[in-house]
């Protein structure tokens, strides 16, 4: 298995961060429970398939990729009985007896519910992935297990499953007739180690935190505006036509777009406010005041905070 290691220096920012943000980048949906729904799953390409999150805070939007020979799943859902219903939906889509398993990032909502998976599947991470599990362990599986007596239920005993592929900053996987590209988007995005898939030839992008309709969060102390803003230019040279992101709504590149504008947005005004001699907290409520209802005023706080920091 791989160590969990914390430093205790970082572990405190990241506990800090996660502690005062909103768990998922959408609305509420409505008090549900974190169940990954079975009988939901529907085509949005020629071979990739989605179960949806339906905007219930704490599920992702698992990604199905199927090729002539093998299948990726995109996603876990939290505690191996989401990643059972996951294996479920497989099922029904894919005859595949090989099959591939990949989280976006480590947060227990998309890597905790490999326990639910069979053990002759394939785990693919990068290695910055690696290195956020080493340094925070599982935190955030306590975290949000004290949140309710159902997290409880459905994180007790989880995991993270190690490694049966490394990869550093990109990755290729034939899944027969379908390739699939494993992008590390670097060490300071959403969490050190998002990990953005392209399905090339249907050019489907499963984002991950990193471009989605609800405002950003800023959850790892590593994360930092200026490469977030690199990455979007990244994602964006791969012409994607559809975006699935962790959370919210599948939509397409104007993901990319509204990250990039509020981004820009916010390191302009953050950095003016700075220079006319404002305090961080003075700027991040001038600036979150000034956002269009869109984003969500507490959530871009930390976009603020970053681009406070980073201005010169």
């Amino acid at each position: 298995m791989i160590r969990s290691v914390l430093v205790p220096a970082a572990a405190a920012l990241l506990a800090l961060a996660v502690l005062s943000q909103p768990t998922a980048a959408q609305p509420p949906g409505g008090g549900a429970d974190p169940l990954i729904r079975e009988g939901q799953t529907r085509k949005v390409s020629d071979h990739v398939w989605v179960i949806p999150d339906n905007s219930v805070p704490m599920v992702p939007n698992v990604g199905i990729i199927i090729g002539s020979k093998a299948t990726l799943v995109i996603d876990t859902g939290m505690g191996a009985r989401n990643g059972e219903t996951v294996m479920r939906e497989v099922a029904k889509v894919s005859r595949n007896a090989e099959i591939y398993l990949v989280a976006t990032h480590f947060h227990p909502e998309h890597d905790l519910g490999a326990g639910g998976f069979p053990a002759s599947v394939k785990m693919i991470r990068s290695q910055e992935q690696v290195k956020d599990i080493e340094e925070f362990g599982l935190t955030q599986r306590d975290q949000f297990a004290a949140r309710s007596p159902l997290n409880a239920e459905l994180l007790k005993g989880a995991t993270f499953r190690k490694a049966d592929i490394l990869f550093d900053q990109e990755r290729m996987l034939d899944l027969g007739g379908v390739q699939v590209r494993f992008i590390a988007m670097g060490s300071a995005n959403h969490t050190r180690g998002d990990t953005a898939i392209m399905v090339q030839p249907d050019a489907v992008l499963f984002s991950g935190d990193d471009a989605m309709s609800g405002a950003p969060a800023f959850a790892s102390p590593y994360s930092n505006l200026a490469h977030w803003l690199a990455s979007l230019d990244r994602l964006d040279a791969l012409k994607p036509k559809v975006v699935v992101p962790s959370h919210g709504p599948v939509g397409d590149a104007g993901f990319i777009a509204g990250y990039r504008s509020l981004f820009i947005t916010v390191r302009d005004r953050a950095t003016a406010l700075k220079r006319e001699g404002k305090t961080v907290d003075e700027t991040v409520a001038t600036v979150s005041g000034e956002l269009t209802p869109r984003w969500d005023r507490g959530r871009v706080g930390g976009a603020i905070r970053a681009a406070y920091a980073e201005a010169r």
